[in-house]
């Protein structure tokens, strides 16, 4: 299993079809979401993702400040089915948020979350700051994280 992070420049045409792959399997599949999954910003975007032969593990898609919000953001973050229950999730989360203040120097990350999941990213630092909200029939909140440091 190898970590890579990559732009979308640098994605092979491989990798670029197996990390959309994966998100169309979890995010219209598994959650029976019909919406637009090629939005536009997967070129101005890091992908990070965990890769085991020629399957995507797990994904992020990190977005630089003023792209979707004011903030640096992170999206998209999938896991596959058969890939759950190895804390793959967090790692890659706790590896989102180190390039993104390490490489960007960036001290607040914006995301939009799964209401279901608001203890996931609680436990990894971000805190709710939205009421609820309905996006694509599924429950969200916006959630900050901010460097502590």
């Amino acid at each position: 299993m190898d970590w890579s992070i990559k732009s979308f420049q640098q994605l092979s045409n491989d990798n670029l079809y197996a990390l959309l792959k994966l998100r169309v399997e979890i995010f219209v599949v598994e959650q029976e979401c019909a919406y637009p999954e090629l939005d536009g910003y997967d070129k101005q975007a890091i992908h990070y993702f965990l890769k085991n032969g020629d399957e995507i593990a797990a994904n992020v898609r990190i977005l630089p400040a003023n792209t979707v919000f004011n903030e640096v953001s992170i999206g998209r973050v999938a896991v596959a089915k058969k890939y759950r229950g190895r804390d793959f999730g967090r790692q890659i989360m706790r590896k989102a948020i180190a390039y993104i203040t390490d490489e960007w120097h960036e001290t607040v990350i914006k995301i939009e979350a799964q209401e279901h999941l608001k203890k996931f990213y609680t436990d990894l630092g971000f805190r709710q700051v939205s009421e609820s909200y309905l996006d694509d029939g599924i429950p969200h909140i916006d959630m900050l994280w901010k460097n502590s440091d």
